[in-house]
């Protein structure tokens, strides 16, 4: 729903993000800010600041930033909306009524009451493993180890033998049938009603919000199948949740940990690594990669270590891949899975594996090692080949000669022989690639290189003027918002100027323009948090400033000559650029 730029901003101005921001993190005064250790990343010395005058807040290790809403957004995975309402609801401002169809309102109140009975399932399971008809269930659990703090945390649970237990239960709380079929949980036909899950010690499955939202049930016994999923339903999609990412995505570390299964994660939560997920009954896909992107862009593939795991791991890779995620492969043998290497040699021991976990690239060329019989010279051949083919997946020629070092040195295959026939491949295969040895820049590159000097003068101007606005009054009549001609930064530019010739700069207000996209709103973020020397310190300093003015407004008149529609007007950028050759800023 839209909400008006001045209601948005009322709920922000009365949500203090000091207040907000201490409910999930220990933050100490310092001077006129507030530290604390960051919550995005895993850290020891307290690099993430809150600042009451700007109502933001700024990691300088992660690079994460931005005002109260963005801190919801990125710590709760809450979109703009779900941000807005529970501050709007924390301030007590009363929120415009969102007007729903009769259609919209029926689906909206059938997921409620789904979450309302999957929330009493999960509660009737967990009483059920603490019954005597639930000891074999509680005697497995505690069988693989697990802690009844464990169980707890988890809410692991049972289904009784009976086959309706769950049934009759959820009847007596007065849901009726046409709605307890919606659920996944029951069987219901003429000839009577049945719960999908019996004999089972279940796994509740939440959402990234903690609600149950489908179940997972592993057989007593001999029974098949030996794990059972929920059904597709109005709230669950296999292919779209992974399991412990309600816990994982709070976790300190950079990365997450990808399992094949329910008790992987769980036995790796007990021992500490927090960070471990698993994806529900199905191959990683897509949406998974998806999700897990907007957590992470690095994960550990903690899959088993038999062929089946090997064979997930590289049907994982590329998806990871396709959405920009970095991975690597656990080593776990002698043992086949997690839950199996910890309970052996410990958290220590699988601490030291995850260190040394491998590049999935070069994981990938051992796997495909395997295929070839490298004592006959043929498939020797044939397997560097592969090798060098594999290697074409850098476009880049610095990537690409990075990873021909790395699998030359793995390998033990000759650098120079690998690269060479990686080299003649390129030109067979791809005959328009530009050869690695080409020479000087082309006027391509020189031309992007002019572009990016430029952009990042008009980044450091932005952030000189937000930090020292007295350096407005040495830019009066040489600089306007008009001479910052990166898009995103003529934005910011015309709010900043317009904000301090209103007398008060308003960074969190402002920040909430580009709230809709993540990579705008960090490098926003990133200009009203920058730490730089006043420029009025010493001669260097102003030095650096007067040159970084000139060089905004040279690359402005230079933009502005190439689009000048007559040679009046190109007369005057012209006196323009010449004027700027006798620039004199001063600082008295």
């Amino acid at each position: 729903m839209y909400y008006p730029d001045d209601i948005v901003e009322e709920v922000r101005s009365r949500s203090d993000i000091v207040d907000v921001v201490s409910g999930y993190v220990k933050l100490q005064k310092r001077g006129s800010s507030y530290f604390g250790l960051c919550p995005f990343h895993n850290e020891k010395s307290p690099s993430f600041s809150v600042s009451p005058g700007k109502q933001m807040y700024y990691c300088f290790g992660c690079g994460a930033g931005g005002n109260v809403f963005t801190f919801l957004m990125e710590y709760e995975n809450y979109t703009f909306s779900e941000a807005l309402k529970m501050l709007a609801d924390r301030a007590g401002v009363e929120l415009p009524k969102e007007e729903l169809s009769k259609e919209a309102r029926a689906q909206a109140d059938l997921k409620a009451t789904l979450l309302e009975i999957n929330k009493l399932a999960a509660n009737y399971f967990y009483y059920q493993l603490k019954q005597p008809s639930g000891k074999q269930g509680y005697d497995y659990l505690t069988g693989r180890r697990l802690t009844d703090d464990t169980i707890r945390h988890f809410g692991l649970g049972y289904a009784a033998r009976t086959g309706n237990s769950l049934y009759q239960y959820l009847r007596s709380r007065g849901y009726k049938d046409e709605i307890l079929k919606e659920t996944g949980l029951v069987t219901i036909e003429e000839r009577g009603s049945r719960d999908k899950f019996w004999n089972r010690v279940m796994f509740p499955i939440m959402d990234v919000n903690n609600r149950v939202i489908g179940f997972g049930g592993r057989v007593m016994g001999d029974g098949t199948p030996k794990y059972l999923n929920s059904p597709e339903t109005k709230l669950f999609d296999k292919s779209r949740n992974l399991y412990g990412l309600n816990f994982a995505r709070t976790s300190r570390e950079k990365y997450l940990m990808l399992c094949e299964g329910y008790m992987d994660v769980i036995a790796m939560h007990q021992a500490g690594f927090t960070n471990a997920v698993a994806s529900l009954g199905t191959a990683l896909t897509s949406q998974h990669a998806a999700l897990i992107k907007r957590y992470t862009d690095q994960v550990i593939l903690t899959y088993d270590s038999d062929g089946a795991g090997v064979a997930a791991a590289l049907r994982a890779i590329p998806i990871l891949k396709e959405v920009g995620i970095s991975c690597k492969v656990l080593n776990m043998k002698p043992y086949k899975d997690p839950d199996e290497f910890i309970k052996n040699l410990g958290a220590d021991a699988f601490r030291k594996r995850i260190d040394q976990a491998k590049n999935s690239f070069l994981f990938e060329i051992d796997v495909l090692k395997r295929n070839y019989d490298l004592e006959d010279p043929e498939q020797k051949t044939r397997f560097y080949n592969e090798t060098a083919r594999k290697l074409l997946e850098f476009p880049e020629a610095l990537e690409r000669d990075n990873y021909i070092q790395a699998v030359s040195r793995e390998q033990m295959i000759n650098y120079q022989d690998l690269k060479q026939l990686v080299n003649r491949l390129a030109g067979r295969i791809r005959p328009g690639m530009v050869p690695e040895n080409r020479g000087p820049s082309s006027p391509r590159e020189k031309r992007k290189e002019k572009e990016d000097g430029a952009r990042q003068s008009q980044r450091l101007l932005l952030t000189w003027l937000i930090e020292n606005p007295e350096l407005f009054d040495r830019i009066e009549g040489i600089i306007t918002p008009e001479d910052f001609r990166e898009e995103l930064y003529h934005q910011v530019a015309v709010m900043v100027f317009e904000d301090h010739q209103a007398g008060s700069l308003n960074p969190a207000e402002i920040l909430n323009h580009f709230i809709n996209d993540q990579d705008q709103y960090r490098e926003v973020a990133a200009l009203f948090n920058a730490s730089l020397k006043s420029p009025l310190n010493d001669e260097e300093q102003k030095k650096a400033f007067v040159e970084t003015v000139i060089k905004v407004r040279k690359n402005s008149l230079d933009e502005a000559s190439r689009n000048a529609s007559d040679m009046g007007q190109l007369q005057e950028i012209i006196r323009a650029q010449g004027a700027l050759k006798t620039l004199h800023i001063s600082f008295d």
